[in-house]
């Protein structure tokens, strides 16, 4: 058989279907709709004192505009994985455009707190289609050769989204009102939708299988208990009774899920994929480069505003080399090419150490300066190219093409809870760091700028801006080296995968 496939140019077109001639266009399109998803992800956090101001919102009603959003697509995210794989996964991309569109333009108009909240938690909704069903339309519309550098190319766009959302909505800001930051999703959209329903091919999961309305009810309340106690964690605390209460009830429901999963002929994830150690390394891997991603931005825009003293503007110039690094690195294809030639284990390995060393480097390099943490931002960059489109492609191929979509949901619940873990465990390492370093006047103080109105003299002063630089400086080095943990992990299973000729390995 092997023979017969190695045969001529004739026989090899046989067996592998025909590309897509509009692949690259589709994936454009695909792009350009997660770019908008994403920068909706951070693009709100420099429209706050406006939003403040303008509507007198208080700062609870603060933290739901942010969190509806984040809240509501991570918990639906493999319900709509599961949904894409059944009901097809260019309606469901369609769909999710529609709702996206409709959600910003609410949201533009709203004129009370609640108004905007609620467009947010519909935004969400949409977001949640968006992530599941772009990376699965990817893994069918481009063959195994080409799916590395396509998959690296999506990655890309999401590290450009989150770096460029504060960037993009300071500019507006400086010319136009709030509202104007989603008011540029609404061509966008529109572009995207006319494309999507032109160019994508329809696709779905052929077998058919039954809805898993339990399993998508207990998934959902599962990612929103877990989600929900990560983002009120570092506000209301880590043993209040909001956190440990909707962390419980999400912990249960997963639990649920996970035995619900396990007894009906036609789950939404099949529980038995977690026996296979090339996607267990992926998703462990995937976890950690998220975790290191997410709380080395939540730390970045600390040290350089808190520490080093630069405006909000200036520290969204000074963390753009992270992602420019990102996209060159996967527009020229170095990813890609070079994952065939030192297989997924080592890709990811290599890309969790250069992400270690780059956490490492800023915390002892740029402690001071932003020369050594330039450089901390180009090896992170170069670490996060390289592991992040190996891990989603390792996940992709563990799982069988008819699952791509629900393959996608695990793929963004990775990342979001990911992210939402490097925030609070790193954010939780720099409070306690911090506090234990406080001069006695300023003890008890919850941040810098409260410990900063307590002190008196600049000898305190400088006590407290050297207690927050060190608690910045361990709390990089813990995810410096969790990552790197994360990736000699990821790497002992891809390969023991590939040893014991694991399916899709």
């Amino acid at each position: 058989m092997t023979a017969t496939t190695a045969g001529s140019p004739g026989t090899e077109a046989a067996v592998r279907p025909p590309r897509n001639p509009a692949r690259w266009m589709i994936l454009g399109v695909i792009c350009l709709a997660q770019l908008t998803v994403l920068l909706d992800n951070t693009v709100l956090n420099v429209a706050i004192p406006s939003l403040t101001e303008e509507m007198g919102a208080a700062t609870s009603d603060v933290q739901w505009m942010l969190n509806a959003y984040s809240l509501v697509q991570a918990g639906l995210l493999l319900t709509a994985g599961n949904a894409a794989d059944r009901y097809g996964r260019k309606k469901m991309l369609a769909t999710g455009l529609g709702l996206f569109g409709i959600g910003s333009l609410l949201a533009s108009l709203s004129t009370t707190t609640g108004e905007l909240i609620a467009a947010r938690a519909g935004m969400g909704v949409g977001g949640a289609l968006l992530m599941t069903t772009t990376l699965a339309v990817v893994v069918q519309v481009f063959d195994d050769e080409e799916r590395p550098k396509a998959i690296g190319l999506w990655g890309a766009v999401s590290s450009l989204g989150f770096a460029a959302g504060p960037l993009i909505g300071g500019a507006l800001l400086d010319h136009f009102w709030w509202g104007s930051i989603f008011l540029i999703n609404l061509p966008v959209a529109l572009i995207g939708l006319v494309a999507v329903l032109k160019l994508v091919p329809e696709s779905k999961n052929p077998s058919g299988d039954r809805p898993d309305l339990l399993g998508a009810l207990l998934s959902t309340i599962g990612m929103t208990g877990i989600t929900f106690a990560i983002i009120s964690g570092p506000v209301h605390g880590w043993t209040s009774a909001r956190v440990l209460l909707s962390a419980a009830v999400g912990a249960v429901a997963l639990a649920g899920f996970a035995l619900w999963e396990r007894r009906i002929p036609y789950p939404m994830l099949d529980m038995h994929f977690f026996r296979n150690s090339r996607f267990v390394g992926a998703v462990a891997g995937g976890i950690l480069v998220a975790f290191g991603m997410g709380g080395s931005f939540f730390l970045l825009t600390q040290h350089l505003q808190l520490v080093l003293g630069y405006g909000p503007l200036a520290t969204g110039l000074r963390m753009t080399p992270l992602a420019l690094v990102i996209v060159v690195l996967n527009l020229t294809g170095v990813g890609a090419r070079m994952l065939p030639k030192v297989g997924t284990p080592v890709a990811i390995a290599g890309g969790m150490g250069l992400l270690a060393a780059g956490l490492a480097a800023i915390a002892t390099l740029g402690a001071h300066g932003y020369g050594g943490m330039l450089l901390g931002l180009v090896l992170m960059g170069t670490g996060i190219a390289l592991s992040m489109p190996a891990m989603a492609n390792a996940i992709m191929s563990a799982i069988p093409p008819e699952k791509a979509g629900v393959g996608a949901g695990v793929n963004g619940t990775l990342q979001e809870c990911g992210n939402g873990l490097g925030v609070a465990v790193l954010g939780a390492v720099l409070n306690s760091r911090f506090a234990g370093l406080l001069p006695a006047v300023a003890a008890g103080a919850g941040s810098l700028p409260a410990a900063l109105e307590r002190v008196r003299t600049p000898a305190q002063r400088a006590a407290v801006a050297d207690a927050f630089a060190s608690g910045v400086h361990t709390s990089q080095l813990v995810g410096a080296a969790a990552v790197f943990a994360g990736g000699v992990v990821a790497a002992v299973l891809l390969r023991r995968a590939e040893r014991a000729g694991a399916p899709g390995s």
